[in-house]
């Protein structure tokens, strides 16, 4: 077993909840959640973040709006829809849930091995 394999799918499994949390505040545009996804040591590239994006915007979680830009062609930008808000809410529920539960189980085992 290749441990990058793991360590991909592990970031894959996170990903959808990270693309909401990017948006809690403010609208953005596909190159603004890549890059804080990238500074966040997060590696995704736009094949993987489109998908997500539109699957995400199917389901209710995202909307879009056109801007133009003064840089180039009009931008998407992204933003949570009051569902995708209560979504991500219960979301960060979870990640604490299941952050402590991976807590206690990786220490008992480390510190069994001390």
């Amino acid at each position: 077993m290749k441990i990058e394999n793991t360590k991909a799918q592990m970031r894959k499994g996170v990903l959808e909840y990270c693309i909401l949390s990017v948006l809690k505040d403010d609208d953005a545009y596909v190159a603004e959640i890549l890059d804080t996804l990238k500074d966040a040591k997060l590696l995704v590239v736009e094949g993987t973040i489109y998908p997500l994006l539109t699957r995400l915007k199917n389901a209710g979680l995202l909307n879009y709006r056109w801007e133009e830009s003064t840089s180039g062609p009009p931008r998407k930008y992204y933003g949570l829809t009051e569902t995708g808000k209560l979504f991500l809410k219960e979301l960060n529920t979870t990640w604490s849930e299941l952050q402590n539960a991976v807590n206690l189980v990786t220490r008992k085992k480390s510190n069994k091995n001390e």
